[in-house]
């Protein structure tokens, strides 16, 4: 009888566990759940302040990756001592503390430029896996549980400003840029094993590449698809295969593409142009595939743009932002948010659209005809740099600085 009981309690016990983990509202890797952004939540904070904090955690080291939340676990990298050391680590969701911290490679740091750092790059999760990526400090793999399933050492990455490329995963794939200056690829390798199933050669380029792949919906067909210095470019996920291109305006390739009315929208990096791409072409498609492009008179742009229905919203460094009507590429207007620096891309979920500052002011837009700010929100701190975008999960937000993580919202 009392192994019975025993036995009914483990059962109720991973009933119950299995039930929290089904239920939070996962943000799983680069830009949530399907690259673009979005959170289908609607209740999430709009407003908040130094009290809204329900916990805050100092991180060892420093890094900008972003948080990625899968159940009650949230993973994050840092590096420790300039970048001679690079970490992967777990928090708990609810309560915030260090569930886990591993060391996935320690040696000689490549060069860095000082707004990147060394543990840039988003983590990618299954629930079951975690992948981090490091540049010349490999791609790794850890059960969400913190033990290693293999490591992987993909070479030098040459170039002054470093890495920040995040995992995707498609399917059984684990899909990597590895953009540098000079050779460059696209990699896929088995999520379980970490061994190639195809690599494919990516421009050389002069200055380097930051841009994460995206799996793009065509249709008949998906693709993945990366921004670039020179050109965007789809693969086919099954085998790597070049698909199509289409000619880049004002260079680097920074900003991951986002998608939405069954358009790819890109912004290049620098002061340039933004543009739409109809995906599902094949070859060249800068003339047979740009549904519309236009001109932008602003600084650098280096969050990535965001759609929420007719509406495309993209902000440039100094916090100007910009809204479109994304079917057209018609500007409906340009007006400057919160002063301050914006790397961070921005998020969107209920219909409005979040923008973080590096000084960790968060801009709340209602996307819309004429200019609407919702709220403007601060944390309470000065001292602190914010560069990772913010990650919701389950009516709450969780900001990450270069040192601390946040949970803003209702305590659950």
């Amino acid at each position: 009888m009392t192994r019975f009981w025993a036995q009914l309690g483990l059962f109720v016990f991973f009933t119950c566990s299995v039930t929290t983990y089904v239920a939070a509202d996962n943000w799983p890797g680069w830009r949530g759940p399907d690259g673009t952004g979005h959170s289908k939540e609607t209740g999430l904070p709009t407003k908040w302040d130094a009290k809204s904090v329900v916990w805050k955690t100092a991180l060892p080291g420093a890094g900008q990756s972003s948080p990625v939340i899968f159940g009650e676990r949230i993973f994050l990298t840092s590096a420790l001592e300039n970048g001679k050391t690079r970490i992967v680590l777990c928090v708990d969701r609810t309560k915030g503390n260090i569930v886990w911290k591993q060391e996935a490679w320690t040696g000689t740091p490549e060069k860095s430029h000082q707004m990147n750092g060394w543990a840039s790059a988003t983590c990618a999760t299954d629930g079951e896996y975690v992948y981090a990526f490091f540049g010349t400090g490999g791609l790794h793999c850890y059960t969400v549980g913190g033990k290693k399933v293999w490591s992987r050492d993909l070479g030098s990455f040459p170039g002054p400003w470093g890495t920040s490329a995040c995992p995707l995963l498609v399917g059984e794939l684990l899909v990597q840029n590895c953009d540098s200056t000079g050779k460059s690829f696209l990699l896929a390798v088995n999520k379980k094993t970490g061994k190639d199933v195809w690599r494919t050669p990516r421009p050389d380029l002069p200055k380097g590449g930051w841009s994460s792949p995206v799996l793009v919906d065509a249709g008949k067909r998906k693709e993945i698809v990366v921004n670039g210095e020179d050109f965007v470019i789809a693969y086919e996920p099954e085998s790597g295969k070049e698909l199509w291109k289409c000619q880049s305006f004002a260079g680097r390739g920074e900003p991951t593409v986002t998608t939405g009315n069954g358009l790819v929208y890109v912004v290049n990096g620098l002061a340039g142009d933004v543009y739409a791409i109809r995906p599902g072409g094949s070859g060249n498609v800068t003339t047979s595939h740009l549904t519309w492009h236009t001109p932008r008179k602003v600084k650098r742009d280096e969050p990535s743009p965001i759609v929420v229905g007719k509406y495309l919203l993209v902000a440039d460094m100094e916090g100007i932002a910009t809204c479109y009507d994304s079917a057209t590429g018609k500007q409906l207007w340009k007006e400057r948010m919160q002063a301050g620096e914006y790397t961070a891309s921005p998020i969107a979920a209920g219909g409005l659209v979040y923008f973080l500052s590096k000084d960790g002011v968060t801009t709340v837009v209602e996307p819309g005809p004429t200019f609407k700010v919702v709220a403007t929100n601060l944390l309470g701190t000065k001292s602190e740099v914010f560069r990772a975008s913010l990650a919701p999960s389950n009516g709450q937000i969780f900001i990450r600085s270069q040192t601390q993580l946040y949970c803003v919202g209702a305590v659950k």
